[in-house]
């Protein structure tokens, strides 16, 4: 797959043939590149092969990972006659607009402006220490930016994300905290493609699990399943504060 840019734009440009054995490829990938925030993520789908229509449902599911965070837009490019039939018979052009070329796609992004995001990043080993480490970073980080209000509330979260990746994973967890001056946002990636959830069950133990205790504390949490592996998100706002 090509990946290029044009404006503030990330543009894929997938090559071969969309099926069941490259659909999930694919996807994280459109995923993985509105993980870094650009203005929008763009598939050029002249080139890929689709031999049966079901597998468009790619780009919905892409779309449906990102819309809460991080928010991007995902837009297909295609001017084929028969492939945006296809689009519109499946549903696609219902959630992904389609438009004819690169630049006419950049031309439709009415959206306003995003606000100017801070953001920060580190790799914490797997280890016992990160957790502190994580706790320690977050702080630094909420207080620099004048969200001090948000700092307990983002060290629970934190905590949990973080503690996760060290119970189910042997690799590093990835931080990531950001905020466009309203809402904190607490990001960790780890390279395990197994997707959390919350207990539905009655089990013996009936204290709440840490991810029920961040559906509890925060506006919205989601996962993100990437190339590599998942981003478990959180995102905590001014009705959050402990």
């Amino acid at each position: 797959m090509a990946v290029s840019s044009a404006a503030e734009a990330t543009v894929l440009t997938p090559d071969g043939v969309l099926d069941t054995t490259t659909y999930l490829s694919l996807r994280d990938s459109i995923i993985n590149a509105a993980l870094d925030e650009p203005c929008a993520v763009i598939v050029d789908i002249a080139h890929l092969v689709v031999p049966a229509q079901s597998a468009l449902a790619v780009f919905t599911s892409a779309r449906w990972h990102v819309r809460r965070w991080p928010e991007v837009p995902v837009i297909l490019v295609s001017e084929d006659d028969a492939c945006l039939e296809m689009l519109a018979h499946n549903d696609v052009t219902r959630y992904v607009p389609v438009h004819p070329t690169v630049d006419a796609a950049l031309d439709a992004l009415s959206t306003p402006v995003r606000p100017r995001r801070r953001r920060a990043r580190t790799e914490l080993p797997p280890e016992p220490l990160s957790l502190r480490r994580s706790r320690d970073l977050v702080g630094l980080w909420l207080t620099a930016w004048s969200h001090q209000d948000l700092v307990p509330v983002a060290k629970v979260v934190v905590t949990v994300l973080v503690e996760n990746v060290l119970a189910h994973t042997d690799g590093p967890a990835n931080l990531r905290v950001e905020t466009d001056g309203a809402a904190v946002t607490v990001a960790v990636a780890d390279a395990s493609h197994s997707l959390p959830g919350l207990r539905e069950e009655p089990a013996a133990d009936p204290r709440p699990t840490g991810l029920q205790v961040v559906a509890a504390l925060t506006r919205m949490w989601g996962t993100a399943p990437t190339p590599t592996g998942k981003t478990v998100w959180a995102v905590v706002g001014s009705e959050n504060r402990l």
